[in-house]
């Protein structure tokens, strides 16, 4: 996810660093993004990436969903498996609530390298390793589930520190007001230009709080409430109801998250790829000085 500074003109604001260039396409160079911002941004696309393929290789094990403290197998929440035709050919399936929907090719029943076809949930291009293997999947899932755990205190701890997480994310009254607005505006295609992006707008504000300060606790907090080992000093399972419900639990969250990137890689894509990247990687911002739309 991407963090901001903010605008220069904010008196809140460390004095204006920018670098001016002269010329009919002029531009100014706003420092946006802080060293530990950066640095964290990308060491949670590492994370989450491999979290996510790591996560698949651990469903793969079992592919089924339930509610409760035990598994009930004649009645999943949600499977991914596979069922015979009456040719014989296997055929992917995802059955939600007693209702099936054919994945074949994508689930349930995809192809390996080799072009064989392979009865597993996800496909092996999906999943760390490609190959099934619960335990490395669980080596792999844990070891940068604790990296994850600890680049996210070092953004909340500077986060407070330097005031940025009230400063750029908590939305105000005024903000607030400007939702429907917004809204309409994203689904225009419509992004602000020049001085006003260098701020979160209403929207960003409130899903990266929601994020932050709701989705990413809910997935933590499920993640440990499946160990056995913790659970014996912490009964954290007893806030889902059982084992089975955070490990629903836990898939939701990461979906959800999947999905709030999915967005967010969107928005960058279409809002001025070269400009945001950029200042995600060296922290500054490009603006036009004359105005008009950056790019």
């Amino acid at each position: 996810m991407s963090h901001l500074e903010g605008s220069q003109d904010d008196p809140r604001r460390p004095p204006d660093t920018s670098k001016r260039q002269k010329g009919p396409k002029a531009r100014r160079l706003v420092y946006r993004h802080a060293l530990v911002v950066r640095v964290t941004h990308w060491i949670n696309v590492l994370c989450l990436t491999l979290l996510l393929m790591s996560g698949l290789q651990i469903f793969n094990a079992h592919p089924a969903l339930y509610w409760g403290e035990t598994s009930n197998f004649d009645d999943p929440a949600l499977a991914i498996t596979a069922k015979k035709t009456e040719t014989g050919d296997p055929r992917g399936v995802v059955a939600i609530a007693g209702r099936q929907v054919d994945t074949t090719g994508w689930l349930g029943v995809s192809r390996d390298s080799d072009g064989e076809r392979v009865l597993r949930a996800f496909p092996a291009w999906a999943t760390l390793p490609s190959w099934q293997s619960l335990a490395e999947g669980r080596l792999w899932h844990f070891f940068f589930a604790w990296i994850f755990v600890l680049n996210g205190l070092v953004y909340l701890l500077y986060g407070v520190l330097t005031g940025h997480l009230w400063r750029e994310l908590l939305p105000s009254r005024l903000d607030l007001g400007y939702v429907g607005r917004t809204i309409w505006d994203h689904l225009r295609l419509r992004f602000p230009a020049g001085e006003e992006a260098l701020r979160y707008n209403v929207l960003q504000q409130i899903s990266y709080i929601a994020v932050i300060f709701v989705l990413l606790p809910v997935l933590i907090l499920a993640g440990l409430a499946m160990s056995p080992r913790l659970d014996a000093g912490f009964p954290l399972i007893e806030i889902f109801g059982g084992r089975q419900s955070a490990r629903t639990v836990h898939f939701i969250a990461a979906l959800a998250l999947v999905a709030f990137v999915l967005v967010h890689v969107f928005m960058v894509l279409v809002s001025g790829v070269w400009t945001k990247t950029r200042a995600m990687i060296t922290g500054r911002y490009a603006i036009k000085t004359g105005g008009g739309n950056d790019d």
